[in-house]
């Protein structure tokens, strides 16, 4: 599976990175959201793992710009936030999200539970 991991804390990003490249996934990364919406349809990803607070533009206005574009909006979303007082569940999903994640997450977990959101969802 191919996923692109959003994250703007390097610690973060290269603990995901180094995870789901071990389970034998395909994983590019960014840090922002521009970044995400200036490469998504050359290099269309088969999941979002999509951390909330980025600089600029946050990941629920992301992910709602992606689910309202017909090129983008069938991508599976993984929300994941360490603030869930400033983005909720409810939030999440309203915004399009597939899942919803509170670091810090069990690495052990975190390749299967991106595998069941991409078969729940296709």
């Amino acid at each position: 599976m191919k996923i692109l991991v959003v994250e703007d804390q390097p610690v973060e990003q290269k603990l995901a990175v180094v995870v789901l490249s071990a389970a034998g996934h395909e994983v590019e990364h960014v840090d922002s959201a521009e970044d995400v919406l200036a490469g998504i349809k050359r290099e269309r990803p088969d999941l979002i793992l999509l951390d909330l607070m980025l600089p600029g533009m946050d990941g629920l206005t992301l992910a709602r710009t992606l689910k309202a574009d017909p090129a983008t909006c069938d991508i599976p979303i993984v929300a994941i936030t360490s603030n869930p007082e400033r983005f909720s569940m409810a939030d999440s999903l309203a915004a399009g999200c597939n899942a919803y994640l509170v670091k810090p997450v069990s690495t052990r977990i975190l390749p299967d539970v991106l595998a069941k959101v991409v078969e729940r969802v296709r």
